[in-house]
């Protein structure tokens, strides 16, 4: 048991490492980059969602350290329930690297702590904003037992006014085997679409509210419906994001 675990976590590392070759051999042909280094923290969603039968806490964070080219980033979300315990929690520190003007390419490490059993994650993706001004993340995750999984997510930020946004979002998970002890199965595992209106009292500052509406599907649905548990989810929520 101990040589396994040391050989996917072996494996692991190797893959980081190499997607952070990868990414290191990528150079960039525009414009001469700014060496300042900066730090930057975003909560991105702090909420409070109203569900049917249960409220939850919601967190949505993340943080970087560096430059234009080179960054250190650590991301962090979550749900726990309101006087109860925690249900979900992810973390992932990566290395980021620009590749376009609108483009970064990241690698790195994902430790999911919630739900249980704990899994350990090698990450490679890419983020930025694509035409139109839509804010995409695309990243694909291998455990520590060998389960390829892919998740995919847009926003897109509506001006009603200069203060007043509509910020429609989309999050959709996708894996390439069953990990049954967790409750994943193969293929288009959830869905998760959220609509929020956020007031900017300043550009680092704003409160909000919406909706989300969560929905599992195929063999994850299955697992789902065999521990009892709903396959689908609508809640009416507030919140703040705010970054420095």
């Amino acid at each position: 048991m101990k040589k396994a675990l040391r050989v996917a976590l072996n494996s692991l590392i190797t893959v980081t490492l190499i997607g952070i070759s990868a990414i290191l051999a990528v150079t960039p042909v525009f414009a001469a980059k700014d060496d300042a280094l900066a730090i930057y923290f975003q909560a991105e969603q702090l909420e409070y969602r109203l569900l049917k039968g249960k409220d939850i806490l919601v967190w949505d964070v993340n943080a970087w350290i560096g430059e234009d080219y080179n960054k250190i980033a650590f991301k962090s979300e979550g749900e726990k329930l309101v006087g109860g315990k925690v249900e979900a929690v992810e973390t992932q520190f990566l290395y980021r690297r620009l590749i376009s003007k609108f483009f970064d390419l990241e690698a790195g490490f994902r430790r999911d702590f919630r739900p249980n059993p704990k899994r350990s994650f090698a990450v490679l993706g890419i983020q930025g904003l694509a035409p139109y001004w839509f804010e995409v993340n695309g990243s694909a995750f291998l455990s520590n037992k060998g389960d390829l999984s892919a998740r995919f997510e847009a926003g897109y930020d509506l001006l009603l006014t200069q203060k007043l946004i509509l910020e429609p979002s989309a999050e959709v998970n996708v894996a390439f085997s069953n990990d049954a002890a967790r409750g994943v199965g193969r293929g288009l595992s959830d869905i998760d679409l959220g609509l929020r209106l956020r007031y900017e009292i300043t550009r680092k500052f704003a409160p909000y509210i919406g909706l989300n509406w969560e929905r599992k599907f195929g063999k994850t649905a299955s697992f789902a419906r065999d521990e009892g548990e709903s396959v689908s989810s609508f809640s009416i929520l507030t919140g703040v994001r705010f970054w420095f």
